[in-house]
This record gives C-alpha cells, structure tokens and sequence, in this order.
C-alpha cells in the first residue's frame, strides 16, 4: 500500500488526504494546531475550484453547501459602473461557501485511511536522494512514499526544497466577516457584486436566502474587504470603527453591511505573497518525492479569488496523475502542470494589485483612468484564465 503524509489541515490538505485515501493510499495529516478547525468567514469558488471539488468526488458535499452567487458587476466608491451586470449561465456563476460548511465537507470525505495527527509542528524535511522522503517535529519522523507540502505561505517543506521564494507582504490587510441572517440588514435586491478604489476593495455575497436554511446551514451575508497598508495592531473594535470610517459614503450596502458587522464577526489577515514563485513544485526523491500544494506553492494576494481555487486544481491535479502513473514520473508530471498554471493566475493578480494600490493625486487621476478602462480588461482577462483549467483527462 502507498503511503503519504500530509503537512498542513487546511482546505487544500484536506482535499488531497481525502483524494489519496479514496485512490487507496494510507495517509498520515499533520496537523500544527490542537485541532483543526477554520475560520467563522466563508469562500467563493470561480467555477474552476467547482471543477475541481468535483473531480476530487466532493461534488456532492460541495452542491449542499454552496449558493450560486450572480454576477453583480462592479462599481467605483462614487457609484460608477466599471463592469455592469450580466446574466451569466449558472455552470458559469462562482460559489460561495461558509468555510465551516466548507470543511465539513472535506472532513466527512477523508474515509478511515486518513491518520490525523494535530499539535504537530513539522521543523525538518528529510530529502536525500535515494532515501524516502520524511518529515520530522524533533521527537517524532514521519516517512512516506510521498510528503504533501500543504502548510501554507510559511512552509519549512518549501523552506528547505525551495528557499529562492521568498515570502513577502504584498502592502495590504485583508479583513473578512460573516453577518448571520438575524442580524443582517434588510436590503432591497439581492446581494453580489464588488466596489473597486483606490487602495480599497469591497466585495459582499449572500450565504443562502434569508428566512430559511437556504443553501448553508449557517446563512447570512458575507463580506471582504482589503485595504492598502499593513495588518492593523489594535483591537478589533478599534480595526471595525476604522473600516467604518474609511468606507463611509461608499455605494450600498457597504455602510449596512459594516453597521451590522460585531467586533466578535471580524477576522483580520495579513496579506503576503512568494516572490518570486519557486522553481519547482515537484521533488522526486529515491522511490518517491515531495510537492507543494495551495499557498505553500503560489501564495497570492486574494484579490482575484484565486486562492482556494488553485489549492482544490493542486488537488484534483495530483491526485489524476498519481492515479496514471508512477510516483517520480507523476511528481514531475505535476511540477509540469501546475508551476505554468499557478505563474498565469499569479500574473493577473499581480495586475490586479497594481491597480489598487496606486496613491498620491496624479497618480490617482491615472488610476480613475485605469479603473474605467485597464480594470475590467483584467477581470475579463483574470475570468477567462481561471475558467480554462480542466482536470487531468484519464489515459
């Protein structure tokens, strides 16, 4: 029996212990917290993170937590259109999920070949050639026939394999909340849609339909919003006071949705990126090997969605080729298929960031320019590149 180990419990290393117990592996899920358990914010899916879910056999888990979210355009702090709405065909809309739902799904899929195994802090790798890849936390080593690197932007795996990517902030915070539906503003039509500024960004989304469970168990509205600058110390009264004050007049239903918003709802997060991306995100070592996978890879900003997204195409990308072929090949393989993959979204992002963060009075008047013409030639341009993945086709 082939065995794997696991670092890292989050969306993205969940996802692969469950594909490779399902495919017949023995899998080993280091865990670096007490146990594992996600944030109370949710997560769109663009339809490639669909695509992926249900080539890893989660389609079903994913259809009873998801609510389809429609395109609802996007607008500048002053109310301009910049991209309006558009119908759009539903195999094509995204998807938003409350991450508990989310992870639920994800645990129920890991079957009784998956060993989790929490409190685990993995501080060496061992990547001799000719020796089986292992992971050690200085009292205990975990060997395997393949070592899945799947413990986020700070990666000892990635540390050590690849320590040309570096980790750096990408000049923004991000925070994230999730209003339940008893406290939720009443608002006149429904929820979708983003507002883009100069440094500011604001997206909402609905969470089921109010009044009912909808399609969450834990419905209400969720919202994000990043700004330009550093992660902020204070307290997170202190932090929702601000985003109150820097997002006043903005187009509804910011302002609402931040007046109904409770200190306890906020989750702050730092936003930091690889630059440059590694080298390789595929190391065959004697009989097996060791990947990268979901930010441990390609950390990006979160500007376009793409995080989650790419963490399940990882998944589902492995797991095929680990089905077709043998160890060494199928982790060059995936080395192959994701590094042009990951550098393509990571581009647009890059785009992306560029264009929002742009500061200063002359600058801001080219930026006014850009966001009329620049920014939805990117979006477009983002859309078309993420919606091209398809899973691995079967030899």
């Amino acid at each position: 029996m082939r065995t794997a180990v696991v670092v890292g419990g989050g969306l993205g290393g969940l996802a692969v212990s469950g594909a490779l117990a399902r495919s017949g592996w023995q899998v080993t899920l280091l865990e670096r917290a007490d146990r594992i358990r996600p944030e109370a914010t949710a997560v769109v899916l663009w339809p490639n993170g669909v695509r992926a879910l249900r080539a890893l056999d989660l389609g079903a888990g994913l259809d009873a937590v998801a609510t389809p979210l429609p395109d609802g355009g996007v607008r500048r702090p002053d109310g301009h259109w910049l991209v309006q709405p558009r119908p759009v065909p539903v195999e094509r809309l995204p998807v938003v999920v409350h991450r508990e739902d989310l992870h639920d799904a994800l645990i129920a899929g890991l079957g009784d070949r998956v060993e989790l195994r929490t409190g685990v802090t993995v501080r060496t790798v061992r990547a001799a050639p000719g020796e089986r890849p292992a992971v050690g936390d200085g009292r205990h080593t975990f060997e395997a026939d393949l070592v899945v690197a799947a413990d986020g932007v700070d990666s000892v795996i990635r540390g050590q394999l690849a320590p040309q990517a570096n980790v750096v902030s990408s000049g923004c915070a991000a925070w994230r909340a999730v209003i339940p539906w008893y406290r939720a503003p009443s608002l006149p039509e429904a929820i979708g849609g983003e507002i883009l500024g100069a440094g500011y960004r604001f997206v909402a989304a609905s969470l089921g339909e109010r009044g009912s469970s909808g399609a969450s168990s834990r419905g209400g509205v969720y919202w994000m919003a990043t700004a330009a600058g550093a992660a902020r110390p204070e307290s997170p009264q202190t932090q929702l006071a601000l985003l109150r004050r820097w997002y006043a007049g903005w187009p509804g239903p910011v302002e609402e949705l931040l007046a109904a918003t409770e200190p306890e709802d906020l989750v702050q997060q730092e936003i930091r990126e690889l630059r440059p991306l590694p080298k390789a995100y595929g190391f065959p070592l004697g009989p097996g090997g060791v990947v990268l996978l979901g930010d441990a890879a390609h950390a990006m900003p979160p500007h376009l969605g793409q995080g989650a997204c790419l963490a399940f195409e990882d998944a589902a990308t492995l797991a095929a080729l680990l089905r077709e072929s043998s160890l060494p090949d199928a982790v060059l393989a995936y080395d192959r298929a994701r590094r042009p993959r990951a550098a393509a979204m990571v581009r647009q992002t890059r785009r992306m960031s560029a264009v929002l963060q742009t500061r200063g009075r002359l600058a801001l008047r080219a930026r006014d320019v850009a966001l009329n013409t620049i920014t939805p030639r990117i979006l477009g341009t983002a859309a078309t590149v993420a919606a091209q993945w398809r899973p691995p086709p079967p030899k």
